[in-house]
């Protein structure tokens, strides 16, 4: 067990859950992870393997016995039948029979209806009367010869959720894990494997959770299809609803002026619009009209009546374009339906997740580690909505006056959310208050940046902050740093600009020149710079990035300390094909590697090298690796003997994980699609 899973464990016993153990048991029952979690979190909330082997048996007897599938259901009704009695595990609403005035259960997978319950359970789980709840329920059998009386009755109901939670011993639990500790906490109870996310990625996935712990937060993710966007609204946690966004009318959402019954958003704390992009779908603009008021007011009206309620809303759907394509012809809001596609519905959302930035979910990034039991997480952050974080940035820093009420109150809301995930217990430094500020803004300004495209009425902002010395620092989007040729406030204005080269990466603000990673640098001067590139960066390669400074060397010296595991082999395999492509056919190259020889696995990293020698022959390049035994080598860098030094502050290491066992898939192919580490690099000229 690794180090962070055993503190897990440790300091949130019985609370925590091996993540794996969930697709262990599902089988084929169609339930939510948090029904799933909850069982495991009654018999395997343990790091004994002897124990959770037991547990596990133990969640599968109690789903096989009492899980109802639906093609199994009329057996289930026979064995309540023929015991008189049996618990089982499924999903129910409530709806009250106003002629006979009692309050009437249907069950989903069993198939029956109008089973009786005492209005005491319904008033203490009002969720049974909007869209449902899984429980587990004892139901009893016992046939009378009145027609219009049920043989089946309701005898136990208990919603599957947990009632109470230590909030403050969960604190006190909190303050034991520094802060990248508890990112991957919570990234693993999420039920992702963190080595997969870079920072920015673990972020994106935990703004996810901030409709869950801010009242009244309206987030929107667009982005290709299987990242994960609606799985934490469907799965995450029993305070959360996950509609489609077609299935939608005013009276379910807000209110039934026939029968006064109010809609989802006076009972879920999160409602979320699964697909809600297509431009072909059909919305009712009462609907629209009414979100827009609720967004921005909390409230909204039933004939003279004005209602008020919390309910974050949560939209997510797939884009249709690529990234560049939209900021070219479009916008970031293209594939919204067209009465959706409304300015004033657009910038009531607080936080635009960048979809395009998250990787398509593969196998391999679900977590087999220790995380919260999703529903002890989902009560925690419940927790959280009563409490207030958003000023705790202004001992440091002050947001722009150019700011707006309506763009301040965003960055408010998804900075106090994030800071209630991270820092529940207070106490961050100004690095990563700084840091969670600039990532709020980043997201409002997604927002602002596109409302500029679509309606030219929305006045220029100025996204900046200012520290305590009174410098103001200006907030980018990484769109807007990796295409800045069509980052303009509209379409018309990038009509006539060519796509830009595969290869191009765009550098932050602060570099010193133009960047030499695009294809016309390559037959210009070189010069020396210094160059910043983003986390999910993409549109970097080795022929960009290094290629132009080695063309012309005839001896290239590559210094890296880890060029020891496959993938690590693989880079230095990337960047020597770089190396073939500037030489001439007829010429010979010496590169040299100095690395560190790996202290378990050196034969395999020999076997590597030896690989590459054999290969890179054929072709006029001589490659020759030594290891440097002294333990004092840490530099990464390139020289060539034509004077160049580039100093890489990652070395060769500057892309995230990809699948490197995909054939077909770009990513593993071409560089440029690549998604990238936040790193530096730095061209100086050494004189020969």
């Amino acid at each position: 067990m690794s180090e962070l899973n055993q503190k897990i464990c440790d300091e949130f016993a019985g609370l925590v859950v091996r993540k794996d153990l969930v697709k262990t048991v599902k089988g084929n029952a169609i339930v939510p992870s948090y029904v799933l979690e909850y069982l495991l979190g009654q018999y395997c909330a343990t790091n004994d393997e002897a124990s959770i082997e037991s547990g596990i048996q133990t969640v599968k007897e109690i789903l096989a016995k009492h899980y109802v599938h639906r093609n199994e259901a009329g057996l289930v009704r026979s064995t309540i039948r023929e015991k008189g009695r049996h618990k089982i595990i499924d999903k129910v609403s409530v709806s009250l029979n106003d002629k006979k005035d009692v309050y009437e259960t249907e069950f989903s997978n069993l198939g029956i209806k109008k089973v009786l319950i005492d209005s005491g359970t319904v008033k203490k789980h009002p969720k049974l009367l909007v869209g449902g709840v899984w429980v587990i329920a004892d139901i009893e059998y016992d046939h009378t010869d009145d027609k219009d009386a049920s043989p089946w009755l309701l005898s136990t109901i208990k919603p599957i959720q947990m009632s109470h939670f230590d909030y403050e011993g969960y604190i006190a639990s909190r303050n034991k894990f520094n802060l990248d500790e508890w990112i991957d906490v919570l990234v693993q109870s999420i039920g992702f494997n963190p080595d997969f996310f870079g920072r920015r990625s673990k972020l994106m996935q935990l703004v996810r959770l901030i409709p869950f712990c801010e009242r009244n937060y309206n987030l929107i993710e667009l982005g290709p299809k299987g990242t994960g966007k609606s799985h934490i609204y469907s799965e995450f946690s029993p305070h959360g609803i996950l509609i489609s966004g077609g299935e939608v009318t005013v009276p379910k959402l807000f209110v039934n002026n026939s029968s006064g019954k109010l809609g989802l958003v006076g009972y879920w704390d999160t409602v979320a619009f699964d697909e809600f992009a297509g431009k072909q779908k059909r919305v009712d603009k009462a609907l629209v009209d009414i979100m827009k008021n609720y967004m921005a007011n909390k409230s909204f009206s039933r004939g003279v009546e004005t209602l008020g309620a919390d309910a974050s809303m949560a939209f997510v759907g797939n884009t249709e374009h690529s990234l560049p394509y939209m900021l070219k012809h479009s916008d970031l809001f293209d594939a919204l339906p067209e009465k959706f596609y409304d300015s004033a519905f657009l910038d009531r959302l607080h936080f635009y997740i960048p979809g395009w930035e998250v990787d398509i979910i593969r196998g391999e990034m679900f977590s087999d580690g220790y995380g919260f039991v999703v529903d002890y997480l989902a009560e925690v952050l419940r927790h959280l909505r009563n409490q207030d974080y958003s000023d705790q940035y202004q001992e440091y820093f002050r947001l722009s006056s150019q700011i707006s009420t309506r763009d301040r109150d965003a960055i408010h809301k998804t900075f106090s959310g994030l800071m209630k995930i991270l820092f529940p217990q207070g106490g961050a430094s100004e690095a990563e208050i700084e840091e969670i500020l600039k990532f709020a803004m980043e997201g409002r300004k997604r927002v602002k940046d596109q409302l500029f495209r679509i309606d030219s009425t929305y006045a220029d902002v100025n996204f900046a902050y200012s520290g305590k010395a009174g410098k103001e620092v200006p907030v980018q989007t990484l769109e807007e740093l990796q295409y800045p040729n069509y980052f303009n406030k509209t379409v018309g204005d990038v009509d006539d600009i060519g796509m830009p080269e595969p290869e191009v990466a765009s550098v932050q603000p602060n570099s010193e020149s133009s960047n030499p990673s695009s294809e016309g640098a390559r037959d210009k001067e070189l010069k020396e710079q210094h160059l910043t590139f983003a986390e999910n960066q993409r549109g970097v390669s080795y022929d960009g990035l290094i290629g132009p400074y080695l063309k012309g060397a005839k001896h290239i010296t590559i210094t890296d300390p880890y060029i020891r595991l496959f993938y690590q082999a693989k880079n230095l395999m990337e960047l020597l094909e770089t190396v073939v492509k500037q030489k001439q056919e007829e010429d010979e190259i010496v590169v040299s590697l100095i690395t560190v020889e790996d202290e378990f696995k050196g034969e395999q990293q020999r076997e590597y090298f030896e690989k590459i020698q054999a290969s890179l022959f054929a072709v006029g390049v001589k490659f020759a690796y030594s290891f440097d035994t002294t333990g004092s080598q840490h530099a990464r860098h390139i020289i060539t003997d034509t004077g160049w030094k580039i100093s890489l502050d990652r070395g060769l290491d500057i892309y995230q994980q990809y699948d490197v066992n995909d054939a077909f898939n770009l990513t593993n192919r071409l560089q440029p699609y690549r998604a990238c580490k936040a790193f530096e690099v730095t061209y100086i000229k050494q004189y020969v």
